[in-house]
């Protein structure tokens, strides 16, 4: 029953999307609020629920992915009402978008509450090929490349995706049998996994797969091409939704490889999102559009969640994750307003804004901007906070602990650079630096 709630939604936008009622694009809306129902029932249900036998079970890492993609799509929607303002769209590729958001939804669904590494495949499957032609309704030769783009290196993460499940399958066989696809049972056996080194292999494989989809190293700049060529909605789904299915799987593949050696997996992921990290930086110094630069600093904030999770703070790494998700859709979603005088210019995108929609609107926008790069007091502040202290945790010596002395002038001379620090925010100080310049 509760299967048949979550999809119905979906199954009435699909069907509502073939409408050509000029009303029925506020009913498309009302549609995706209606998603969001079923969802809340779930969240407060007892863990773990099994919605359909042990294939699709909901547990609180589930249910916690699912509310927040759930809210993202409701804001995504809300600004599909207003998009014909800002860039011209036709009826037809409106109700198109619909259609194809909602075979994604219903992909996303079973990948985020799969329990089976074969239904999560066929899952994100789904969300990939729906998201191909959302792309194609911006009528547009950039827009018609870049989906023929995603479709290639959307077939090639999801193949290698795949083909990392079958190793990891069969090393699990000889003791679990047809059941080696359960995510619950590989983590509850996988001391006893006879062929650890093959599912590590398998691993790293569909590692690499989801990586490229989120587009860490080496394929950095296909998602940024792909979200600037997009409307500002598929944008919105891209960070804020689809993400979640590739990180949610990720998620699940590393707890039961954390099992079998963490200390390979700990090296593996952290030296391939460091690498990642590096090289987008770089990437975003160089941006000259909103779209490229908010696509881009998603990339990395989704290294850091990985980074998060690896290093034993699922809290950050999640806290993070729900940061993310809204702070970055909301970033895209306002590029139609930001960009809508003076295309691709970022310097004086936040003036001349009148009235006191325009005024909220530049409140807002500025808090996102504020937040996006972890000042206080957003939640990426704190997720960062408690999720590079637990990688410095992990990588810390813990050898015998041994009494540290402090001496009286090592103390003096940190003391006068203390002092020296806070002189440097003194009026007379400030005074006199803007002086010499």
């Amino acid at each position: 029953m509760m299967l048949i709630l979550l999809l119905a939604p979906a199954f009435i936008m699909f069907m509502i999307s073939f409408s050509k009622n000029r009303r029925s694009k506020y009913l498309l809306a009302f549609t995706s609020f209606v998603i969001l129902l079923p969802i809340l029932e779930l969240f407060v249900l007892p863990k773990p629920y099994n919605i359909l036998g042990t294939y699709l079970v909901a547990d609180k890492l589930d249910t916690f992915v699912l509310l927040v993609s759930s809210i993202v799509g409701i804001g995504v929607t809300l600004a599909l009402l207003t998009l014909d303002k800002h860039v011209k769209v036709s009826p037809n590729a409106y109700r198109k978008f619909y259609r194809f958001f909602a075979l994604f939804w219903i992909g996303l669904i079973f990948s985020i509450l799969s329990n089976h590494m074969g239904i999560y495949w066929i899952g994100l499957e789904l969300a990939t090929l729906s998201t191909v032609y959302m792309i194609k309704t911006n009528y547009t030769p950039a827009a018609h490349k870049e989906a023929w783009n995603y479709m290639i290196v959307g077939a090639i993460a999801v193949s290698l995706i795949l083909f990392g499940i079958i190793l990891m399958y069969a090393s699990a066989k000889p003791i679990l049998g047809e059941d080696a696809m359960q995510f619950n049972l590989l983590l509850a056996h996988a001391k006893e996994i006879p062929s650890p080194f093959l599912f590590e292999m398998g691993f790293a494989i569909t590692t690499i797969g989801m990586f490229v989809k989120m587009g860490f190293f080496p394929m950095n700049l296909w998602l940024a091409n792909i979200e600037r060529a997009s409307f500002y909605p598929v944008a919105a789904l891209f960070s804020g939704i689809l993400e979640s299915a590739i990180i949610v799987g990720f998620f699940r593949f590393s707890q039961i490889a954390m099992k079998i050696n963490y200390d390979h997996l700990f090296i593996f992921v952290f030296i391939y999102t460091l690498l990642t990290i590096f090289i987008v930086s770089f990437l975003i110094f160089r941006a000259k559009d909103f779209m490229r630069l908010f696509s881009l600093s998603g990339v990395e904030h989704m290294a850091l969640i990985v980074m998060f999770w690896v290093s034993g703070a699922p809290f950050a790494a999640l806290l993070h994750f729900g940061a993310h998700a809204f702070l970055k859709p909301a970033l895209f979603l306002s590029t139609g307003v930001l960009e809508s005088q003076g295309k691709y210019r970022i310097a004086g995108a936040l003036r001349g804004y009148k009235g006191k929609s325009g005024t909220l609107f530049w409140f807002l926008v500025s808090l996102f901007l504020l937040a996006i790069i972890s000042l206080p007091p957003s939640p990426m502040f704190f997720s960062e906070l408690y999720g590079f202290g637990a990688i410095y945790q992990s990588m810390k010596y813990e050898g015998e602990e041994k009494e540290k002395v402090v001496y009286k002038s090592e103390l003096f001379g940190l003391v006068l650079f203390a002092v020296s620090l806070m002189a440097l925010l003194l009026p007379w100080s400030i005074t006199y630096l803007k002086s010499i310049g």
